[in-house]
Order: C-alpha cells, then sequence, then structure tokens
C-alpha cells in the first residue's frame, strides 16, 4: 500500500511544506527506507516578529503566514495527498493570540497541532537519525526562529533512540531583535549574544557528553554550506550531509558581520529576509562548536517535516 503525506512546519521564522510519498512494505525499517521526497518548499514569513516585546503575533505576520498556507493547501491538493499535517512551534507556544492564529489554520484543512520543545526536539532527532544515520552517538542542534533545540541519542541496532534533549528559549529572531542594534552589527553586540548562549549551550554539554558528533539543521546551517561549497541555486541533495569545519564557520561569521544588512542581500545564496537575522544563527553554532570542542559539524537538511513523517510512518506501524 502506498499514500501521500503533506507537512506543514509553521515555525517563528519560516514556514515550510514538505510533501512525501511512502510505500509500505512488511517491515518498518524497509518502510522508512521507502520513504520519498515530491516537493519541498519554504518561505520567510516572520511569525514571530515583535513577538518578545508585544507578546502578540503581530497582524502583518498572521495575514502574510496564512496566505502562504492557503497556498501550500492548494498545493497539497493538485498532489491529491491524503493528509496534510500541520505543526506550530515557539511562537504560538508564546503567543497570547497563538490559539487564535490556530484556530485559522485549522479552518484551512490542515490538521495542526501546537508541539512544545521536547516534541521538536524529538522530530529534529529522527530526522536526523534517518536522514544522516549515523553510527556514533550524535547531538542534534535544530536552530530555530524562536527556539532552539539539543537532542542526544544513539543508533541501538537497526533503530535509534533519543536519550536527551533539551530546547531552550532563543532563537535568530529574538536574539536579533535583542541585541543586534547596529548595521553593520558591533563586535560587543555579537560578544553580548556569546554571553547569553553560553550558560545554555554550556548545560547541553554537560547532559549529553563529549563523545558525540555534531549535526545541524536550519535555515542558518545550510545556507552556510551553501556558501563554502558554491551551491546556487539551492539544492538539498548537494547540501544534505555535508560537512562544515569549525574554521568555516568563523570565516563566514566575521565575513558577514562585517557587511551591511544592503550587502548581505547581495549574495545569492542569501535570501533576503534570511539576511537580516544569519549572524545571530551563525553565533549559535559558532558557540556550540567551540563549548562542545569539536573540529566540524555536519550538516542536515532534512528537519521537523521529515521527523514528523517518520513519526507519523513508525506510529502508524506499531498501531496495526
Amino acid at each position: 500500500m502506498s499514500f501521500k503525506i503533506a507537512v506543514i512546519d509553521i515555525g517563528t521564522y519560516s514556514t515550510r511544506l514538505l510533501i512525501s510519498g511512502v510505500q509500505e512494505r512488511d517491515n518498518l525499517q524497509d518502510t522508512l527506507k521507502n520513504i520519498k521526497d515530491i516537493l519541498s518548499v519554504g518561505r520567510i514569513t516572520s511569525l514571530g516578529r515583535n513577538l518578545k516585546e508585544t507578546g502578540y503575533l503581530q497582524r502583518e505576520a498572521v495575514d502574510e503566514t496564512l496566505a502562504t498556507l492557503k497556498e501550500y493547501v492548494l498545493i497539497a491538493k493538485e498532489h491529491k495527498v491524503d493528509t496534510i499535517l500541520g505543526f506550530a512551534t515557539a511562537a504560538c507556544r508564546e503567543a497570547e493570540n497563538g490559539d487564535e492564529f490556530l484556530q485559522k489554520v485549522q479552518q484551512l484543512g490542515i490538521d495542526v497541532k501546537l508541539i512544545s520543545g521536547e516534541e521538536e526536539a524529538l522530530l529534529s532527532f529522527l530526522a536526523t537519525a534517518y536522514g544522516i544515520n549515523p553510527e556514533m552517538p550524535f547531538v542534534v542542534i535544530d536552530q530555530g526562529g524562536g527556539s532552539t533545540e539539543f537532542a542526544y541519542g544513539k543508533k541501538e541496532d537497526d533503530s535509534y533512540r533519543l536519550i536527551k534533549s533539551k530546547s531552550f528559549p532563543f532563537g535568530i529572531v529574538n536574539l536579533t531583535e535583542r541585541f543586534l542594534k547596529s548595521d553593520p552589527p558591533k563586535l560587543k553586540e555579537m560578544d553580548s549574544i556569546r554571553e547569553f548562549l553560553r550558560p545554555y549551550i554550556e548545560e547541553a554539554f554537560k547532559e549529553m557528553g563529549r563523545d558525540c558528533e555534531l549535526i545541524g539543521l536550519g535555515g542558518t546551517i545550510t545556507t552556510l554550506v551553501a556558501l563554502e561549497y558554491h551551491i546556487y541555486p539551492y539544492s538539498s541533495s548537494k547540501v544534505h550531509g555535508k560537512i562544515l569545519k569549525k574554521e568555516s564557520i568563523k570565516k563566514w561569521l566575521n565575513y558577514l558581520s562585517s557587511m551591511t544588512l544592503q550587502d548581505r542581500k547581495k549574495i545569492p545564496q542569501i535570501e533576503d529576509k534570511r539576511a537580516e537575522a544569519i549572524i545571530s544563527g551563525i553565533l549559535i553554532f559558532d558557540t556550540a562548536v567551540d563549548i562542545f570542542g569539536k573540529d566540524y559539524i555536519k550538516v542536515s537538511d532534512w528537519g521537523l517535516r521529515h521527523g514528523a513523517i517518520i513519526k507519523y510512518v513508525i506510529d502508524r506501524y506499531n498501531s496495526k
């Protein structure tokens, strides 16, 4: 039996759609190997803009996100999917009007769920485990717009076990709005972000151990891969699984932070809206690599959406 599933990740910074086809096999592992991406699209909608300051999702951001979601539903229906699942994250968890927004999403025909930071970490873990297939223990860093998840686990026989996860209340939107006031950003502003991040990431390091591989998710780290490997236009298959050395992260941080926002926007690999927040994102990974004492980070193009499909398949198989 085969079916199609659409997953929409309604993030603080971006809204993304993934449509996949699943061929069910005699056992779970073979079924997981027969998940094929049909379509993947994303748009920066900045749903969480000014959220920390006001406590509310802004009308303009809500309207832009809902317009994108309407378009995604039409695309999903054109592909004749069997299910459309939506997952809302940090912005909707924090906003006073988050429930009101989710009701509007539900009315579009999306089976939407507000997930906790721990659930978000699990989906990122599953995506990394079955997308990268690490052999040694690993820590996933899923950097988002409003939160960042660290998830530690390892391979056991043919499957993967999540051992520990942490969801921290920082992402590229709230870090940028809080700390980066200058253009280009001043060194002391970036140092303030590092000092803010340090206790959180040290907590993750203490609880998740030294004997691990770091794997990074999110638009910032995949953009750095595109820059480092001269990938343009963006190609998921060319980015997925690439290694980004510690020196390369620092090189791009120094280079991009010396530029004005308008100059960053001129770089083909950097989307206009991402140019506004990419410095904060790089600082998250740069600080993590330093604290974990690693020479490199492996990069996954699979994220929450792939993890949601994997979990859906696992739950469907286990319910038989």
